[in-house]
């Protein structure tokens, strides 16, 4: 799939493969009845890496590159990410807001031309108990049993969410309704909810 046939996709599913030592991502495009269709990325990324960086390929031989992101500073709480194309071209870039995450996760995208997007987790009582849950002893080693949600908005406007599908496997569903914001951009920060999420 090209960037202009990927930009027409409002919906996407995204399924992690759970690995030893690396985070391993499918994302599909939506088949237009509410189910997986073609594979559009392929992501691995290392655990506990010192400087954070991500490959978006377009499939699992990871011969051809859709977009990637790098921190911009090491292991630094409130650092940005920037997006670039495979020929290194900025997209755009995120970045985890360090004191309202505290209570509930809240990050920002921004895309150039563009009003920045808040992202954040939908329920208050749902981000305080996952919380709780991570820091229990035994417990917090366990899956979360709750699905979460992150809405996308701008100024007022909802222009997309990421909500989990199923509540021990991570498997998500990606809704864009802004037709302008890039779907690279977005599948980017996407992989980063739940890849980069406790970090």
């Amino acid at each position: 799939m090209d960037v202009q046939e990927l930009q027409a996709q409002q919906r996407f599913h995204m399924h992690q493969k759970i690995t030893m030592m690396v985070n391993r991502y499918q994302i599909f495009a939506d088949d237009g009845h509410g189910e997986p269709g073609p594979l559009v990325a392929f992501v691995e990324q290392k655990r506990m890496a010192f400087k954070e960086q991500v490959t978006l390929y377009t499939d699992e031989s990871k011969s051809s590159v859709l977009a990637a992101f790098k921190a911009r500073k090491v292991i630094d709480l409130a650092s940005g990410y920037d997006v670039t194309t495979p020929d290194g071209q900025p997209i755009g870039l995120f970045g985890k807001k360090f004191g309202k995450s505290l209570l509930r996760s809240t990050w920002q995208l921004d895309q150039p031309g563009q009003d920045p997007v808040t992202i954040s987790e939908r329920s208050m009582g749902l981000a305080l108990f996952r919380r709780a849950w991570e820091i229990l002893p035994w417990v917090g080693d366990w899956p979360f049993p709750l699905k979460y949600h992150f809405d996308f908005v701008r100024d007022t406007t909802p222009v997309g969410a990421v909500d989990k599908k199923t509540r021990f496997r991570d498997h998500y569903l990606v809704h864009i309704e802004d037709p302008a914001l890039d779907r690279r951009l977005v599948l980017a920060q996407a992989v980063a909810l739940d890849a980069l999420q406790s970090r």
